[in-house]
């Protein structure tokens, strides 16, 4: 029978030898067994799929055989990753629980963009706390960029011998990894390995090899009529020059057809790891003094924050894109993997108890003299920043998406 996970518990996995917290939950399409789903794709338009061996009981005696099965990625360890900052970002908004964030503002740039943008936080961003957009962002005062921060020179000189400063700034890089510096994100500098590792995968699939389609236009606008692109955005029909059919200005009849026309499986898996052997590498120290305490009390908050994390994320919503939203076969739980051969332990824990978790212990680890302010720091985009993004929008909004129309155009055959 599944406990309650405790932060007694939770700190005596940190400190001891225990390798991980890992949840593996079985998962249906929402339509029921056997409906299709679609997986993400990757370059080429393909998905990704691979082989595994599964134990299956198909015989008439009940009895299990191994079988090699085709399996697809539904959800990528970087996808489900992006998917667990986004619901630490709602439990924020919503009051659940409390991070520090850094926060880059646009409201004051946006009446310069065809496209507002809404504030890009540490949690949204795709380099964390080491992303360009943080990097060429400003202080409050309008003058300091972020990279030349006190902030950045103190997380710049991070190492996993002293991530005190991310600890403070931006703990989830602790959490879903991070590799840069504040001058040159993206590559370069302090590299910290992921402890949050998830995904999912459809297993035995059977793949749909096409689909095919038709989008009436109830204009019935004629591939004969040719039009001309204005700069507003409009268009002049049968104007000297026009050579655009109806259908490249997303007019007209469209036929479709794709390689790819989703999957149907025995089973999706969703597994996640909270690695506690990752979480160990990590120290801690204060004023260059290191200190076992406030180790284990930063591992532990750490861990915590993984668990709330993968717990937020899949309560919030396991729909993954269009046609793919899936359903667990029954309650998640989470194995503790302590000692080698000995039956893991079993935790339930819901969104509430998570939370809750978290608060006590950034609690205990304040008390042990590691703590984070979260109050938002808030930046600025600099103004090389506004410009790149206005002009790129400008120079979108007048190519008019040529490439996409034309290839839509070559699907259609007119």
């Amino acid at each position: 029978m599944a406990e309650s996970l405790t932060l007694k518990t939770l700190a005596a996995a940190v400190t001891g030898q225990a390798a991980a917290f890992r949840s593996v939950t079985r998962l249906q399409p929402v339509g029921g067994e056997g409906q299709k789903v679609f997986p993400a794709t990757f370059a080429g338009g393909v998905y990704a799929t691979e082989q595994r061996v599964i134990s299956l009981q198909d015989g008439a005696d009940g009895k299990a055989a191994e079988r090699l099965v085709e399996c697809v990625l539904l959800d990528s360890v970087q996808s489900q990753a992006n998917r667990a900052e986004e619901a630490l970002k709602l439990a924020i908004e919503d009051g659940k629980i409390q991070l520090p964030l850094i926060v880059v503002d646009f409201s004051a740039a946006n009446a310069q963009f065809r496209t507002p943008i809404p504030a890009l936080t540490s949690l949204d961003v795709p380099h964390r706390l080491a992303d360009a957009i943080l990097r060429d962002s400003l202080l409050a005062d309008g003058k300091t960029r972020f990279s030349r921060s006190e902030y950045a020179r103190r997380w710049g000189r991070s190492t996993a011998w002293d991530a005190t400063a991310i600890y403070e700034l931006c703990p989830t890089a602790l959490v879903f990894g991070m590799w840069g510096s504040p001058d040159k994100p993206g590559g370069l500098g302090a590299k910290f390995e992921r402890a949050y590792v998830s995904e999912i995968v459809a297993v035995d699939v059977q793949a749909v090899e096409k689909r095919s389609g038709f989008r009436i236009d109830p204009l019935g606008a004629n591939k004969q009529v040719l039009l001309k692109q204005k700069e507003d955005g409009g268009f002049e029909v049968g104007a000297k020059g026009g050579k655009l059919r109806p259908s490249e200005l997303n007019h007209g009849n469209i036929l479709f057809d794709s390689p790819n026309g989703g999957v149907r499986f025995r089973y999706a898996e969703q597994t996640t790891v909270v690695s506690l052997g990752a979480l160990r590498k990590l120290r801690f120290p204060a004023a260059g003094k290191d200190s076992a305490v406030r180790n284990h009390a930063a591992r532990t908050v750490l861990a915590a924050l993984g668990l709330c994390a993968g717990v937020l994320a899949t309560e919030r919503s396991l729909s993954l894109r269009s046609r793919c939203q899936l359903w667990p076969d029954g309650p998640r739980t989470w194995q503790l993997l302590d000692r080698p051969g000995a039956e893991p332990a079993t935790f339930e824990l819901d969104g509430a108890a998570a939370a809750a978790l978290l608060a006590e212990t950034v609690g205990a680890a304040k008390d042990a003299g590691v703590s984070w302010d979260t109050k938002p720091i808030i930046l600025k985009p600099a103004p090389e920043v506004v410009d790149l993004v206005r002009q790129s929008q400008e120079l979108a909004a007048k190519e008019k998406g040529e490439e996409a129309s034309a290839e839509k155009a070559d699907a259609a055959g007119q």
